[in-house]
């Protein structure tokens, strides 16, 4: 017979199971037949269901196996809570919150258990690389859209996030036109002249010294600039179409390439400059073999800490004048209308793109500086 070896995790979720069951039969006895909601029925159901997942993990079976029986009890129970609450929102009491601790507690362990996993293949890897962030991003939703339910918060407080994707698989159109506008305009044609022209100041920075030592202190002083001061001031510039939310981009963006690609450029060993050197290497030479691959890390750390910066710049520029289309211009709208599963839907939508385009950079920087130890020790 195997002993039980419980991780912290899974006999905290036992005992918590043990005190929710025993306040759900106290309330069971106090209550009038026919008074208690109908899904107090599932209670006894999701307590077991979450005590199986406890007791399968304190076994310790094999990690993949461990892992899925975790799974299953964690996002079984989460699920039958969710659904049974439906309907009977803000009549939660403290065992549901109990249940709820319990299954993200099961769910916790469940991604320590694959955290653990080391697969021997290059495609479970990945998927494991996935499925961990995956699990804990799926987990926040579940206890938001758990507790405003059991709960009860207004609606316009806190929409739950089953709301958000209603109103997002309702408003496609809409989002659509606003992530154009937004994101395929003024983000990308800003981030891509603010990072292009930061790199190419930084490189003539580099050529002429009085330029760095000037540069640099004025770089620190401008990216210090409010964008709730700076945007209105690009709208009367360039207009109320994207091409003045562009130039917000361009200026939030651009010093924060310039100055990491200085950086950059300085990283480079004075051995390995030494020895350019005595291979009568010019400028232009030691340039483009040593110092740019060497300042890579410093460019790509500026290109991904702009792709959020682009974003949140032509979203808050929006603000201040815009067309009748975009993603600041709908949040302020909806704001004033009340309409806050449109601002959610919005937010979740930005948060989206922002983090595909953050994504995306980080692949173009690990496949071209797969030889720097960072990307091989990862």
């Amino acid at each position: 017979m195997n002993r039980l070896h419980p991780s912290w995790q899974a006999a905290l979720a036992l005992v918590t199971c043990v005190a929710a069951a025993g306040l759900g039969a106290m309330a069971a006895a106090e209550t009038a037949a026919g008074a208690a909601p109908p899904y107090a029925a599932r209670h006894y159901l999701i307590l077991g269901l979450l005590a199986a997942g406890a007791l399968a993990s304190a076994t310790r079976p094999p990690a993949w196996a461990e892992a899925a029986a975790l799974f299953v009890a964690a996002h079984g129970a989460a699920w039958l809570l969710i659904a049974g609450i439906a309907g009977f929102e803000g009549t939660a009491r403290a065992p549901y919150y109990l249940a709820l601790a319990a299954a993200w507690l099961l769910g916790w362990r469940c991604a320590a258990v694959l955290s653990g996993i080391r697969p021997a293949g290059r495609a479970a890897a990945t998927a494991l690389r996935l499925a961990i962030p995956t699990i804990f991003g799926v987990w926040i939703l579940i206890l938001w859209e758990a507790i405003t339910r059991g709960a009860g918060i207004p609606f316009v407080l806190l929409p739950p996030p089953s709301a958000v994707a209603v109103r997002i698989a309702n408003s496609l159109p809409i989002l659509a036109a606003d992530v154009n506008q937004t994101i395929f305009r003024a983000v990308l044609v800003g981030y891509a002249l603010g990072c292009g022209a930061g790199f190419a100041v930084a490189i003539l920075a580099d050529c002429v010294p009085f330029l760095r030592r000037g540069l640099l202190p004025i770089g620190n002083m401008v990216s210090a600039l409010p964008i709730i001061g700076v945007a209105p001031i690009m709208v009367m510039w360039f207009g109320f179409d994207w091409h003045s939310k562009a130039a917000v981009v361009i200026i939030m963006t651009f010093f924060p390439m310039l100055v990491n690609t200085v950086a950059g450029l300085a990283a480079s060993g004075h051995m390995e400059r030494d020895l350019m050197r005595t291979y009568a290497a010019g400028y232009w030479q030691t340039l483009t073999k040593l110092r740019l691959p060497a300042a890579g890390p410093f460019i790509f750390n500026a290109l991904k800490i702009n792709s959020t910066l682009a974003l949140i710049g032509a979203i808050v520029a929006e603000f201040f004048g815009t067309p009748v289309v975009g993603m600041g211009f709908r949040i302020s709208t909806e704001v004033g209308r009340m309409n806050i599963d449109m601002v959610w839907a919005e937010i979740a939508v930005a948060a989206l793109a922002g983090s595909v385009f953050y994504g995306v950079v980080a692949l173009v920087e690990r496949a071209a500086t797969f030889w720097h130890p960072s990307m091989r020790g990862g």
